[in-house]
């Protein structure tokens, strides 16, 4: 029997998670366009942010209770299928409403593609190589803020907002075939056992706390990091002063470094330890979330130095990134492991979303558009993420060695 092309498959999916992650990037740099055009809140925009997530993230808890009994290229290829969709009527919602009912229907099929993108490479690559491998394909979301979203933020200015959507539904089309081709069945970890309950995964997961603090693990890490994004780009142009023409430079100079990051502390994590990294990775990135989230506070500076910000937060977030997947990948053997991961999946969804609902509740804006609370972000932030941090010095204590 033919083996499959690692190296080819990593790039597939990293591809993938390129249209996958940018979908979901760039509706919160979009804020700044879609509150004017639909004359929303900050508070109805989170809503926007948050009905991706918590969608993906019932479907992903769904997709647990029979995931592992099917075939991990099956089941990519129906969620990127129906994401797809979902995305391609996102770009031609008329309205307010129908926006809103297209990112849910987005999110209902984007929450099965994370977990079987971490299950395949899980299953593909030992744990001793597992965080190069994990450095590649989470190396999209670098690629996705480098070029995807200032691309996608020049197509809304120069043509509309709904012009990022129709963007990622086209470049997904253009995937599709050559994950068909390449990817290989997977069905080795496909449990048969008579007389299995349906709720065999769940019970898996709820007896077992290392698991159930994995989950919690992720369920912080999420809600941490994402507490501050949904409202940086309005932050940037209407606290800030920047244009819309300055702001995409962020996720350019932000991605840019993400992008060599993400190789780095794959090898890195690979060679010192995957807990290590993340606590280094960890504590650097919480500084950055302060400085970024208190910058009216500050006195004035280049525009320069506020990229600087910017690009090691992104190149500490991309650490700490990496080497968690790695950690959490090992918790549960294989046969177990596409069913974790879905729920897993959905709780980090959860925790984006509960993030963008709690940001919506926290921030407001006068009449000019000028954002109010957005430093209070940064504090929840950053105390959330310090807990994550303690959790997972107790959590995954040992595993290197191991």
């Amino acid at each position: 029997m033919k083996q499959p092309n690692k190296k080819v498959i990593l790039i597939l999916l990293a591809a993938l998670n390129f249209t996958h992650i940018l979908d979901f990037m760039i509706m919160m740099p979009l804020g700044n366009y879609l509150m004017p055009y639909f004359r929303i809140s900050p508070q109805q925009f989170s809503y926007l942010v948050a009905a991706y997530t918590l969608s993906a993230s019932l479907s992903g808890f769904g997709a647990a209770f029979f995931v592992d009994r099917y075939d991990r290229k099956n089941v990519l290829l129906i969620g990127y299928g129906g994401f797809l969709i979902g995305t391609l009527f996102c770009g031609l919602a008329p309205s307010y409403a129908t926006l809103l009912v297209a990112r849910i229907v987005a999110g209902l099929f984007g929450g099965l593609i994370g977990a079987q993108v971490l299950s395949i490479v899980s299953d593909l690559f030992s744990y001793e190589e597992r965080g190069k491998a994990m450095g590649s394909v989470i190396s999209a979301f670098a690629i996705a803020s480098t070029f995807g979203v200032p691309f996608a933020l020049y197509l809304a200015n120069l043509i509309s907002w709904h012009a990022p959507f129709l963007f990622v539904a086209i470049a997904g089309l253009g995937i599709f075939p050559f994950l068909y081709k390449h990817i290989p069945h997977m069905t080795e970890h496909m449990t048969t056992r008579k007389g299995e309950s349906r709720f065999h995964a769940l019970l898996q997961v709820t007896g077992d706390s290392r698991q159930l603090l994995a989950m919690l693990f992720s369920l912080l890490w999420y809600m941490g990091h994402f507490f501050i994004i949904p409202f940086i780009n309005p932050y940037m142009e209407f606290n800030m002063g920047y244009s819309k023409v300055q702001t995409p430079m962020i996720y350019l100079v932000g991605g840019s470094s993400s992008f060599i990051a993400a190789n780095i502390f794959g090898k890195l994590a690979d060679k010192y330890g995957k807990l290590r990294m993340f606590v280094i990775c960890m504590l650097a990135s919480l500084v950055f979330v302060l400085l970024i989230t208190n910058l009216t506070s500050l006195p004035r500076m280049p525009f320069a130095i506020v990229l600087s910000f910017f690009a090691l937060w992104f190149i500490s977030s991309t650490g700490r990134g990496v080497a968690s997947q790695a950690l959490i990948s090992n918790v549960v053997p294989a046969q177990s492991r596409g069913s974790f991961m879905s729920f897993n999946s959905s709780v980090q969804s959860l925790g984006t979303g509960l993030a963008s609902f709690g940001a919506g509740a926290v921030v407001t804006a006068d009449a000019a558009g000028v954002l109010q609370n957005y430093s209070w972000l940064g504090v929840i932030s950053v105390s959330v993420l310090f807990l994550c941090m303690l959790l997972a010095r107790y959590l995954f204590a040992g595993m290197d060695r191991r």
